[in-house]
């Protein structure tokens, strides 16, 4: 399916392809709810890794010298994250983030052989892509349960466990590490960063690099659909706790 400049989208009618644009067709590779996930995510672990560089490094702690601002920072980023992360769920297409943890969670032998670098017909998601999300996955819960073990060791000797700082700072340096690579890939990608900044992949890249993923298979987000008054009402719970959450903790820490 193909539309014209100035007619009415189609993605109403059918999600799964997109606009043409210069003369090719679009497909869909990723969601509404997914990009969003994804841009919460991706913001807060930003400034999450960036305040925590500063604390931590040596040489940024003399440039930012602030480091109660710095920490302050951290602890609020931490808190607006995991609150907009839940908000998405909330909100969102959760039935397409299932059908997305799915295709991450399963290797087949072709997923294998890419990992070996051999050049082989790839899903959705590649290999590589699988083994990112993977791990970052399980960095956030590290990063969430050591971070609650360090603030609350402030507080209370007894929760002061050995490693503690140590694990959350290996977590950083690994998470730090990935997303350069991430963002290098993308950045060198142009066609794979357009899936995630508008939805939307070239057909052609689409069939040279996710040969075994048909646009055809995935859906979801296609046309806005209205909310119950509970799940609005729970997710505006859910961003006011995170809010008024990251504002005790900026007291808590400049007060």
């Amino acid at each position: 399916m193909t539309a014209t400049p100035g007619s009415a989208s189609p993605m109403a009618a059918e999600p799964r392809v997109a606009l043409v644009r210069a003369g090719e067709p679009r497909v869909v590779r990723f969601a509404a709810t997914e990009r969003h996930l994804h841009t919460a995510h991706a913001t807060a672990f930003m400034v999450m890794l960036f305040t925590g560089f500063v604390l931590y490094v040596p040489f940024m702690a003399q440039i930012f010298s602030d480091r109660p601002l710095m920490k302050a920072a951290h602890l609020a980023a931490a808190a607006v994250w995991l609150a907009a992360l839940a908000v998405v769920l909330v909100l969102g297409d959760r039935r397409a983030l299932r059908r997305t943890l799915r295709e991450i969670e399963r290797f087949d032998d072709d997923d294998l052989l890419f990992l070996r670098g051999r050049a082989v017909p790839q899903g959705r998601f590649n290999a590589g892509q699988k083994v990112h999300a993977i791990v970052q996955a399980a960095l956030a819960v590290l990063f969430t349960v050591s971070g609650v073990l360090l603030w609350l060791g402030e507080r209370d000797t007894a929760l002061r466990l050995p490693g503690t700082l140590a694990l959350h700072d290996a977590a950083a340096l690994l998470a730090g590490a990935l997303v350069a690579g991430h963002v290098y890939l993308a950045i060198t990608r142009w066609e794979s960063l357009q899936g995630i900044w508008r939805g939307t992949v070239p057909e052609s890249y689409a069939a040279r690099h996710h040969g075994k993923w048909s646009a055809r298979e995935h859906s979801g987000d296609g046309a806005p659909r209205p909310h119950g008054v509970a799940r609005l009402g729970l997710a505006a719970g859910i961003a006011g706790i995170g809010l008024v959450a990251a504002a005790l903790l900026v007291r808590d820490v400049l007060g």
